[in-house]
């Protein structure tokens, strides 16, 4: 009689199964944790994804009494010519010192680096910024996209000469170009995969529930 082999046959099948069970009971919400946390960091990182793979060919929002507002749009890349207002805001971060200084007549600032006018000393108030017009091009960004420059758009409404447009005001970080940041762009591929694989992950352990 094969009765007891068939048996433990039987019963190893049915220890198989339940281990592929609980397996895909905690590989289920571990894939789905992943996936969204995955997802999460790629909308994070899709506005610098977007910006390097953009044309590298700038926007031109003019120049003093010929200034086309119409154009701006963040997260592209822009030139304009003006005006320094009289007040700046100096800061600093892992880059370095910095100064952001508004355009007359403009719903723009600029971040940029400081003059060797503008050097400033810890501990002495800061000097006036160099009121010399020049050209800049750089990283146009909508005040909402900024949100390390918050206290220095909430400053510069104060001041005299700058007209935000609609309501809104820019900021161009100069310097920053596109198809530089090809860093952004390797981490987005990264994220997209993990993401994918994590998917796959998920719908193979929902298929292995719905089997047992």
């Amino acid at each position: 009689m094969r009765v007891p082999e068939d048996r433990d046959a039987r019963i190893a099948e049915l220890q198989a199964r339940l281990r592929a069970r609980r397996a895909s009971f905690v590989r289920a919400p571990v894939a789905l944790i992943c996936l969204l946390g995955a997802l999460y960091l790629l909308s994070r990182a899709w506005p610098d994804v977007a910006y390097a793979l953009s044309s590298r060919e700038p926007v031109t929002l003019g120049r003093e009494g010929d200034y086309r507002l119409d154009a701006l749009a963040s997260n592209r890349y822009v030139q304009v010519h003006g005006t320094p207002a009289a007040t700046a805001f100096l800061g600093q971060d892992r880059q370095g010192p910095f100064v952001v200084v508004g355009l007359l007549d403009t719903p723009l600032l600029v971040r940029r680096a400081p003059l060797p006018s503008e050097t400033w000393t810890p501990g002495r108030p800061p000097p006036p910024p160099d009121r010399t017009p020049f050209a800049v091009r750089g990283r146009l960004l909508a005040e909402a996209s900024a949100p390390a420059y918050r206290d220095a758009f909430a400053r510069a409404r104060e001041l005299p000469g700058l007209r935000p447009h609609d309501g809104r005001l820019y900021l161009v970080v100069q310097g920053e170009h596109p198809a530089e940041d090809w860093g952004a762009v390797a981490t987005a591929v990264l994220l997209l995969l993990f993401a994918a694989f994590n998917g796959w992950l998920l719908q193979d352990a929902l298929r292995r529930r719905c089997r047992g």
